[in-house]
């Protein structure tokens, strides 16, 4: 009996497929690229954990300490557009490393984690939400900065952490004239 062309061809390439998937050279491991091999980088997930998704009061308790610890670790990174490791990040890129590090899912781009969790009012700010920003002051637009807060020290003193495209990985305050005027809203992620 004869056997036509296609599904030798296809037969073939299916074999090919399943050897490259079962060797682990080819199993899904995250692209470096070649400047970025051997440099530390945070945004990997924990070994044995699984990311994960949890409620409010879980975040708030368990996870809020750990996601400032690791955002804070980046203080003083420069900022670098699409970067995500200790060589140069961005604002949304911090918060991902940062989530992502303690084993929580949150998307990379800025305006997708507008969209997570839910809004919370300036007075019921705490650490560990998420703060976003327009780019000019008392003006609607899109998402173009974010940041985490890390400490509300009184009702006009919310310290957040963020990737500053001028100076890098720093903390600053909500309510210093920069930032109150471009303020657009705050998210609890949980």
């Amino acid at each position: 009996m004869k056997t036509s062309f296609v599904p030798k061809c296809l037969l073939t390439a299916l074999l090919f497929s399943f050897s490259l998937s079962s060797c682990s050279v080819f199993r899904s491991t995250p692209y470096t690229p070649p400047a970025q091999r051997g440099k530390a980088t945070a945004v990997r997930k924990p070994a044995g954990k699984p990311l994960k998704t949890v409620d409010t009061r879980t975040y708030q308790r368990s996870y809020v300490p750990d996601v400032v610890k690791v955002a804070r670790t980046y203080t003083g990174t420069p900022y670098r557009s699409g970067g995500n490791g200790f060589d140069g990040i961005d604002c949304s890129g911090l918060i991902y490393a940062a989530f992502q590090t303690v084993g929580l899912q949150i998307p990379r781009i800025s305006w997708q984690q507008s969209e997570v969790g839910y809004e919370v009012d300036v007075a019921e700010i705490r650490p560990g939400d998420l703060i976003f920003f327009v780019p000019d002051s008392g003006k609607a637009g899109y998402v173009s900065h974010a940041g985490i807060v890390t400490e509300v020290r009184s009702r006009n003193d919310i310290v957040f952490i963020h990737a500053s495209s001028s100076r890098g990985v720093r903390e600053d305050n909500l309510f210093s004239k920069y930032f109150k005027g471009r303020f657009v809203k705050a998210v609890r992620p949980f």
